[in-house]
């Protein structure tokens, strides 16, 4: 058996007229993230993760901001692609660790949903994927509300 593993990072700033997606979930907030796509950092990250554990570069290569193609695009699909990609290549998901950093809305209670979304979409176990959310105790843009990030961690098993 051979494993690889993969990290992956994304920000995306807060602004007006903007819905709040974070892992294929809306979340009623006055603030949504500012994006060529609908700028769900959660997915971007966990997408990043899983083309870095191949060496496969990252998003903006398989779906570029400068392409008018990918405007408004559904994070959820351009996840379900990647994870396409890396089931071509003969790899699996063992697991997904991730972390939401936001001062506000309180995501705690989203959690489940989103890891229902995820796990739904690319077809695992919702015990496969872990979300945790935290605060950047008022420091920095995300601190100040400017901004919203995440970070994950995969586990990809070749059998």
């Amino acid at each position: 058996m051979m494993i690889r593993i993969g990290n992956g990072y994304d920000l995306h700033r807060l602004v007006e007229g903007r819905k709040l997606i974070l892992g294929g979930v809306e979340i009623d907030h006055h603030l949504g993230l500012l994006g060529h796509s609908d700028a769900d950092v959660l997915t971007h990250a966990i997408m990043d993760a899983l083309l870095g554990a191949l060496s496969l570069g990252d998003i903006g290569h398989y779906f570029p901001p400068s392409d008018p193609k990918w405007a408004g695009a559904d994070s959820m699909e351009l996840l379900y692609q990647v994870d396409k990609l890396i089931k071509d290549k003969g790899w699996s998901i063992g697991n997904i660790d991730s972390v939401i950093v936001a001062e506000r809305p309180k995501l705690k209670p989203h959690l489940p949903a989103m890891i229902k979304s995820l796990a739904d979409k690319i077809a695992i176990a919702p015990e496969q994927i872990s979300i945790k959310a935290t605060t950047n105790e008022k420091l920095g843009p995300v601190g100040r509300e400017e901004a919203i990030c995440a970070y994950a961690v995969v586990l990809l098993i070749k059998e």
